[in-house]
């Protein structure tokens, strides 16, 4: 069985036991999240959200909070002497999916 929740503005594939990076939420470590925007779940029965299937959950513990490897952003206007150069890291949680609840 599996589902498809939104969390973070995107919308994430999960199954039991699979280990996801998501958009930071709160929550510290070993800490039970539950996810209630679920758009569909699969499997032997499958049912469709409009636009939220009713009743359906997604049950994760959070393994860490972390941040991303360092990206560079370069801004560059050509003649006109504009540099700008910034770097970013985007926070992240990792959850492991416990279960799919109907």
């Amino acid at each position: 069985m599996y589902a498809i929740i939104e969390t973070g503005g995107k919308q994430v594939k999960v199954e039991k036991g699979q280990e996801i990076y998501i958009e930071k939420i709160a929550g510290e470590a070993d800490e039970v999240v539950t996810f209630d925007k679920v758009l569909f779940v699969g499997g032997d029965d499958v049912k469709v959200g409009a636009p939220f299937v009713e009743g359906a959950s997604v049950t994760a513990k959070v393994v860490k909070q972390g941040r991303a490897k360092k990206i560079t952003v370069y801004k560059y206007k050509p003649k006109k002497n504009y540099h700008k150069k910034q770097g970013h890291r985007q926070p992240y949680t990792k959850v492991v999916i416990d279960g799919i609840n109907l």
